[in-house]
């Protein structure tokens, strides 16, 4: 398993992450509303926001690896993110995006109460 550095997951840095996503989640939600087929391209943003936070939390700087266990990524979260970047402009898609942020988020707290 590779661990989280908990100088990664502090309060502080895991809101400013969470604002990015806010921010792209927003432009993602809108452009599903108005189907003008923007949403693929932000949501490719968006999973990069989210996989560079993980790797930087896990503390290596590689691609994500689905054979390895992060401990800071929520219960099927390498299934989900497959799933998410096989279609990333479907509305689906953006849901589970979406939900991977807000439990990976509360992971987050946890490991932090942990550590």
């Amino acid at each position: 398993m590779i661990a989280c550095k908990k100088e990664a997951i502090t309060k502080e840095l895991v809101d400013e992450w969470m604002k990015k996503w806010e921010m792209l989640r927003q432009g993602i939600h809108q452009s599903h509303s108005v189907r003008d087929g923007n949403a693929k391209e932000i949501m490719l943003k968006a999973i990069q926001l989210y996989e560079s936070f993980v790797l930087d939390a896990s503390g290596t700087q590689d691609v994500l690896s689905e054979n390895e266990e992060y401990e800071i990524l929520p219960i099927n979260a390498m299934e989900r993110l497959s799933f998410i970047k096989s279609r990333p402009g479907q509305y689906a898609c953006y849901r589970q995006l979406d939900e991977l942020f807000i439990e990976t988020k509360k992971r987050c707290a946890r490991l932090r109460l942990k550590h």
